[in-house]
């Protein structure tokens, strides 16, 4: 911690803050909370995210194929439980009913751009008081995985880099250890 800038990944505490702010009242609300799901738990980006299509989501076997990375390797992800259920309270109560494959779909709609996907995300972050932008989660993801036990090899496969270099920016001491 005795960088520059500080470390930039949500604390526990901090993850539970903003899950617990997040409001299921509205279509957007709805569609807000299964983005932060994706973005928590997958550590996607936001062009990753606005990428999706019904297609890429398996809800029986719990994964998702993510075919466009930045290092245009295509990727199956498990889906954790709570992410899928998150995912499936959009599709089925809060996204407009349209021939559209795209997941994530504006009121009109038309697929979500990543600039929206990573404004809805920082909005979000802002009401609960955390100034931090979509991408802490991805390095609150990173983390997670560090914390658990996981090589930087296993991170780097995770995350889509191609090479090492880039995960050891989303890698912090845990000063607890």
């Amino acid at each position: 911690f005795a960088q520059i800038k500080p470390p930039k990944f949500l604390r526990p505490q901090e993850v539970k803050r903003l899950f617990s702010s997040l409001k299921l009242e509205t279509s957007v609300d709805i569609r807000t909370y299964a983005m932060i799901h994706l973005a928590y738990s997958l550590g996607l980006r936001p062009i990753e995210i606005s990428r999706i299509t019904l297609d890429h989501i398996s809800f029986t076997t719990g994964e998702l194929s993510i075919r466009e990375r930045k290092t245009k390797k295509p990727t199956i992800l498990p889906l954790p439980k709570q992410t899928v259920q998150a995912i499936a309270a959009y599709v089925f109560k809060a996204r407009p009913k349209t021939n559209i494959r795209a997941l994530f779909l504006t009121h009109s709609g038309s697929p979500l751009r990543p600039e929206m996907v990573a404004g809805t995300t920082k909005k979000a972050m802002e009401k609960t008081g955390l100034s931090s932008t979509a991408y802490w989660l991805r390095h609150t993801y990173a983390q997670n995985l560090l914390e658990i036990g996981r090589t930087i090899y296993e991170i780097k496969e995770m995350m889509g880099h191609e090479n090492i270099q880039c995960t050891q920016r989303y890698l912090y001491i845990d000063t607890e250890r």
